[in-house]
């Protein structure tokens, strides 16, 4: 699940991509506005982060670009304590939450995952899908109640097939999902991954079809 972070403050975002990726999302950090737009204009992100004060164009510049073409990625902008008309400028606009600054990592991470259940149509934190289940807050799985390990690799494969249980996910697409361009993925990476899963959880849970991709089914 792939995100964009737009944010010049080289501590902050540094340390938000970190946490981000360390729960299993892939993670586009940008360091200016205009960047961030023709990113979310050219990409598909499940979410975006903005801070509101970017060079080149302001977070809620970039907020309105998008809004303006119809794009409904969910947005979380980044404000200063005492930015009020900045906040409600930006609620105005079309974003879905805000984070003032200093804030809590995990609470930005609790209210990213809100925003993309709700974008999604989900209710619920925990997803299910025949015995298994996957609670991406805590990052642990089950199977028939039971825990499974996983890597941090297979974690992340595995929420990302479960959210789109039912449907084919393309190589390609967990490529763009789960890995960002500073980390390069060799050529059998998700095949090893599949496979472990599949020793791990049985092997009917995990579906392909050669040259089209990987599914999960409830």
């Amino acid at each position: 699940m792939r995100i964009l972070l737009v944010e010049d403050d080289h501590i902050l975002g540094s340390s938000l991509k970190k946490a981000l990726e360390k729960h299993a999302y892939g993670v586009d950090w940008l360091r200016d506005g205009q960047s961030g737009l023709l990113a979310l204009e050219s990409s598909h992100f499940a979410a975006a982060i903005l801070d509101i004060n970017l060079p080149q164009l302001s977070g809620i510049g970039v907020l309105k670009g998008i809004r303006h073409k119809g794009d409904r990625v969910p947005v979380m902008l980044l404000t200063a304590l005492d930015a009020v008309r900045q906040k409600v400028e930006g609620l105005d606009e079309g974003a879905d939450d805000y984070m003032v600054k200093p804030f809590d990592l995990d609470e930005l991470l609790a209210r990213l995952r809100a925003l993309i259940r709700r974008r999604e149509g989900r209710t619920e934190t925990i997803i299910r899908c025949a015995d298994v289940e996957v609670d991406p807050s805590s990052m642990i799985v089950l199977k028939a109640g039971a825990r499974v390990h996983t890597t941090a690799k297979e974690f992340h494969l595995l929420r990302l097939l479960m959210e789109r249980n039912g449907r084919y996910v393309t190589k390609n697409d967990i490529e763009y999902a789960l890995y960002d361009a500073d980390n390069a993925v060799e050529s059998n990476t998700i095949e090893v991954t599949v496979y472990n899963l599949r020793k791990k959880l049985g092997a009917d849970l995990i579906k392909s079809i050669r040259g089209v991709g990987y599914m999960i089914e409830r």
